[in-house]
């Protein structure tokens, strides 16, 4: 699948006593962790489910993990990002009957509108952007190899399903024979229980070994579209192994981070690191996951409704940047609502930061620099962050100062190092 283009990213002296580690907020133990220690730091975030894109509780999401590829980048380390668009899934199916739309045109559409969207916000596209679609050769390999294994057994579908061959029916993952299971979230059996039913699980499936037993190859259903899956017949992926294996073939296993809103984190990060084990080779090693955004006193969601898009702001003649800098303005893992007075603020910042970067010469930006630098690397700090550029600008403006110790040439240093760092372009 076709990406978007890359931003520029410029390039800003480093640090002489050599770059900080970059630590973040593992959400399995709680703890700040280096996620990449090493030389190279591989990643995967989960993508949209393409029926509507792109609302800001997902651009909250990806410029979260856009920070923390700049700071690796920054870093120095060779960084390999991998993503997926589910564009074959219920939800995206229920979307295009309800509108009369072909389910194909309509994942069309809204990716490509999430393309536009990413590119004007400044994220740095994955390395690897992997549809479901384009995934069924690949998960249809696992499946066989986990039935082949005894990781996966076949459940009895309902008459009428399973197209010319309904003997196979569809295939689950078997969770006993992964005994890391849990380990990921940590959570209860009743909290899984609870959480699995209210996102997307079956657990009151007959014929599954475990109630929380996720789906792996869905057969054919009437009016449903579906793919040769081999000796698993005709059907389509489960979205848990979907993600588990175009991690795998995206970054190798185990790779050093799984990402995406909060969520995720059970049951889907839960299942897709258990089906990346059972496959050979683990999954990811910390998980990372951002809150959840709210409008009009509710979480911001597609089945309620509540949705602030990126591209209707946009639309409205609204500068990106300034979408940008309202975002960055809360926590990545905080949850809150936004209101109009976010998008004021950030257009306000917006405007003073460029007015401040507009002469020849301003206050040596070194030091704002450097905190900017210690924020992101502080589990992605981002308001601290913008608080030093903050007030490195209102010193820069400031009519009254001194300006005997100007720096010709600090306020297009400045400028690079807040696109580099934060991705706002001045």
């Amino acid at each position: 699948m076709r990406s978007w283009p890359a931003p520029q990213i410029p390039e800003i002296p480093r640090p002489a006593d050599g770059p900080a580690a970059v630590r973040v907020h593992d959400s399995t133990t709680g703890d700040l962790v280096e996620a990449a220690p090493g030389a190279t730091a591989r990643f995967y975030v989960c993508g949209i489910t393409p029926y509507d894109a792109t609302h800001l509780g997902h651009a909250n999401t990806y410029l979260a993990f856009d920070l923390l590829h700049r700071a690796w980048l920054d870093a120095g380390k060779d960084v390999t990002y991998a993503s997926n668009v589910t564009d074959v899934d219920d939800p995206l199916l229920e979307r295009a009957t309800a509108t009369g739309v072909d389910w194909q045109e309509l994942a069309a559409e809204q990716t490509a509108l999430y393309r536009e969207d990413m590119t004007a916000l400044g994220v740095i596209p994955p390395a690897t952007w992997t549809g479901a679609v384009e995934s069924v050769p690949a998960v249809v390999a696992a499946v066989e190899h986990m039935l082949d294994t005894g990781a996966a057994y076949r459940v009895p579908v309902e008459p009428g399903a399973g197209g010319d061959d309904p003997g196979l029916g569809d295939v689950y993952a078997d969770l006993s024979a992964d005994p890391s299971f849990g380990e990921v979230s940590r959570l209860d059996s009743r909290t899984m229980a609870e959480l699995f039913a209210e996102r997307g699980g079956d657990p009151e499936r007959e014929g599954k070994k475990n109630a929380l037993d996720p789906l792996l190859w869905r057969r054919e259903r009437p009016g449903e579209p579906a793919w040769d899956g081999g000796r698993l017949g005709t059907g389509r992926p489960g979205w848990h192994v979907e993600c588990a294996v175009i991690a795998r073939d995206g970054l190798g296993l185990p790779f050093d981070l799984q990402g995406g809103g909060a969520d995720l984190l059970f049951p889907h990060h839960e299942m897709s690191t258990s089906h990346d084990r059972v496959l050979g080779g683990g999954g990811a090693r910390v998980h990372l996951h951002a809150g959840l955004v709210a409008y009009q006193g509710e979480k911001m969601s597609k089945s309620r409704g509540n949705l602030v898009f990126v591209s209707a702001l946009r639309a409205d003649g609204v500068d990106p940047m300034a979408i940008r800098l309202a975002l960055l303005a809360h926590h990545y893992r905080t949850e809150w609502e936004w209101t109009g007075d976010d998008l004021r603020t950030g257009a306000e910042r917006l405007d003073r930061w460029r007015s401040a970067v507009s002469g020849n010469g301003a206050p040596d930006p070194a030091a704002m620099v450097a905190a900017v630098r210690a924020a992101v690397a502080d589990d992605l700090d981002a308001p601290t962050a913008l608080a030093a550029v903050d007030a490195w600008a209102a010193e820069a403006l400031d009519g009254g100062r001194d300006t005997a110790d100007d720096l010709e040439g600090a306020p297009g240093l400045a400028a690079r190092a807040v696109d580099a760092l934060l991705g706002v372009r001045l």
